[in-house]
């Protein structure tokens, strides 16, 4: 079990590494607009990612 949580945070390293490789103009200017909106607004953005990562998550297992 925690050689497979590693594993996926690893991935969720490379994954965001990629981005900041690929695009680093746009992850700057999507920082900028993410300084913009309120707390409250980014926690509901997270939890939304987060319930849709377990649904997938679910759906692949």
């Amino acid at each position: 079990m925690a050689h497979t949580l590693l594993a996926a945070l690893c991935l969720v390293v490379v994954i965001e590494g990629l981005v900041l490789f690929a695009a680093p103009r746009g992850w700057q200017a999507m920082m900028r607009e993410a300084l913009k909106l309120d707390p409250r607004t980014l926690r509901v953005f997270g939890a939304v990612a987060m319930v849709a990562g377990l649904l997938v998550l679910q759906l692949v297992h």
